[in-house]
């Protein structure tokens, strides 16, 4: 047979200090400011725990930020006449010329990179690994000014961003045969999160916006709703129209639930970002690349990751949060054992004999109570287990003895 097993030790959480502490005169201030503590500790374990949820709900949505896309455009040229000095001549005084692997031939390279800029005063802890180039780019089409004649293929260049196994790239490089100086026309549609929308004017003449995502417009529209007071008095679900929305509701009144049907026939694709770059193969390219800042909506990593540290509590911090909580416990529950010390010896000091008599009135209810349910006097304590001897090794005659045993000796010294 195993022998019992040691009982769990239980935990003490009641933190109040007894009535008879908290008004005593010479506790009064140090009570006060105990229960002042207790008071700031609810409160802030309340609103740490609102902050928390409200951070988790933030989590589910994505923060998002605005950032500046800073684009870069540069060139080089390859195998020009002004360049015929860099290279060796061959016979005949004239450059050589391989037409299979080009070189020697006249060309030119425009490169188009990108990179997001890194916001002012941000913490070390806080910068994330940047996104590549062309994570931004939903859509490019370089469109190159040439004559058709002599450069029949490959005046416009389209890349789409279709394939999700292509890995992302820092920038595009597109390179093309050809000395003299060709226009080049870069139309770049943007990759927004959440996706931006621009806004017809009917719609955007009310609500004051031009491009904003489609939450955002369904969100102002609601803001204007409820600031000109249009929801109905009795029918909440009814928004009545006023003269500035009814053109675009098309009546006097529209139904709460139909906004984002409404809305969303009023959007439309947002105007892509168009630069103009020359190249002159005929001059050495400048030294700096031309530069180009748009602003582009985004994910806030920096944000999302402050956040996440929010919620998560470090394991040493709970240990000693616990340990602390434990310890005030105690200390309580020490000053509560300590106040019914006093309390008892205090009765024991003003009338030992009617103490003593009604301390063993109480003990003899509260075995009649343990034992059985009939009137007092001790008849509740059955004959057949009184007969036991087993009846008098059970733990609680230990127990019994020694407090008498303790009364007679204090009894004894008092005489």
């Amino acid at each position: 047979m195993d022998g019992p097993k040691a009982a769990k030790k239980r935990k003490l959480t009641d933190k109040t200090l007894p009535n008879a502490v908290l008004q005593h005169p010479d506790f009064a201030a140090d009570s006060k400011m105990y229960q002042d503590l207790l008071e700031m500790e609810r409160k802030l374990d309340w609103t740490m725990t609102r902050k928390k949820v409200e951070v988790q709900d933030a989590l589910v949505r994505t923060p998002t930020t605005t950032r500046t896309l800073r684009i870069f455009l540069s060139h080089t040229v390859t195998g020009q006449v002004w360049q015929a000095g860099e290279t060796a001549p061959a016979e005949g005084g004239e450059a050589a010329v391989n037409f299979e692997t080009g070189q020697g031939i006249p060309a030119w390279a425009i490169r188009i990179e990108g990179r997001l800029l890194e916001p002012p005063n941000q913490r070390a802890k806080d910068k994330v690994t940047p996104r590549k180039f062309s994570t931004f780019v939903k859509r490019m089409i370089v469109e190159l000014d040439r004559d058709t004649t002599l450069y029949p293929d490959g005046n416009i260049v389209e890349w789409p961003r279709a394939q999700p196994a292509i890995p992302p790239l820092d920038g595009f490089t597109i390179r093309r045969t050809g000395d003299q100086p060709t226009n080049i026309r870069i139309v770049l549609h943007l990759e927004h999160f959440p996706e931006q929308y621009k806004v017809q004017p009917d719609l955007a003449n009310v609500l004051g916006i031009k491009e904003e995502s489609r939450i955002g417009v369904i969100q102002a529209l609601w803001n204007y709703i409820k600031v000109q007071s249009l929801q109905d008095k009795v029918d909440r679900r009814m928004i009545r129209a006023d003269e500035y929305l009814r053109p675009i509701f098309g009546a006097d009144s529209l139904m709460f639930q139909r906004i984002p049907e409404l809305v969303n026939r009023y959007l439309m694709a947002p105007d892509p970002i168009i630069l103009h770059y020359t190249v002159d193969p005929a001059v050495a390219p400048p030294e700096r690349p031309s530069a180009w800042d748009v602003e582009v909506r985004t994910e806030d990593g920096a944000m999302k990751s402050r956040m996440a540290n929010v919620m998560q509590t470090s394991k040493e911090s709970a240990q000693e949060l616990t340990k602390l909580d434990e310890e005030i416990a105690l200390h309580a529950q020490s000053l509560h054992n300590s106040h019914l010390k006093r309390t008892f010896l205090q009765s024991f000091a003003e009338d030992p004999a009617q103490f003593i008599q009604t301390w063993l009135a109480s003990q003899s209810r509260d075995l009649e109570s343990i034992l059985g349910s009939g009137p007092s006097e001790g008849a509740t304590v059955r004959a057949e287990e009184l007969r036991r001897s087993e009846f008098f090794t059970l733990p609680w005659v230990e127990e019994a003895v020694a407090v008498q045993e303790g009364f007679r000796q204090a009894a004894k010294g008092m005489q």
